[in-house]
């Protein structure tokens, strides 16, 4: 997994005009927490906290005024129609620690055919893993699965020193079969369309 270098300074202003001031200069307020120790609130370039957090569960390399942390992401707020940074909670960690994360879960590979579709029922799949070898994503091969199969967490391969936190029976992907109802409907769409015509002739 990657580590990401980031400079963070501690903050001491609180408060919604606090955050403003922050978000202004293109920062992001944050709060870490974790080990039993008192919140840290801090200070984020937001640049580099955006581009970072783009890698699920990224190990972040914190210099706090000269103090080295390490800490993985819990939270991040957005603007919901900018979708900049509003604040982000970041986890302590520590190396050798595990911790509970959620990793992606990625199918690759063909349906068998006959139009079925594809179920996520778990987009991210809730693993024990060490704190520095988190792993980014997990993919898992759909190839000539037929409507009624499913992908179990226990049929998904978790490298070494990483285990489930979940049922092992608990349902990652599932196949379901083509809805027949679909192509009536667009027909009954078309008639639809086509009353007012009729009635423009009378």
């Amino acid at each position: 997994m990657s580590e990401v270098k980031i400079t963070a300074e501690i903050r001491s202003e609180f408060g919604k005009g606090a955050a403003r001031r922050i978000r202004r200069d293109n920062k992001v307020p944050g709060v870490l927490y974790g080990h039993g120790s008192d919140p840290i609130h801090v200070t984020l370039p937001g640049h580099e906290l955006l581009m970072a957090l783009r890698t699920p569960n990224v190990l972040l390399s914190l210099d706090i005024e000269g103090k080295q942390e390490l800490a993985i992401p819990k939270a991040a707020q957005r603007d919901p129609l900018r979708g900049f940074l509003e604040h982000v909670d970041l986890l302590l960690v520590k190396r050798g620690e595990k911790v509970t994360v959620e990793v992606p879960v990625h199918a690759e590979g063909e349906l068998a055919a006959g139009g079925n579709l594809l179920e996520h029922v778990l987009n991210a799949l809730p693993v024990d893993a060490e704190a520095t070898h988190i792993p980014e994503s997990f993919t898992v091969s759909v190839e000539g699965l037929e409507a009624g199969a499913s992908v179990l967490a226990k049929d998904v391969e978790l490298p070494k020193g990483v285990t489930l936190a979940v049922d092992e029976d608990a349902v990652v992907l599932q196949v379901l079969a083509a809805q027949a109802e679909e192509p009536a409907a667009e027909g009954e769409e078309a008639v639809e369309a086509e009353a007012p015509a009729e009635g423009a002739e009378g």
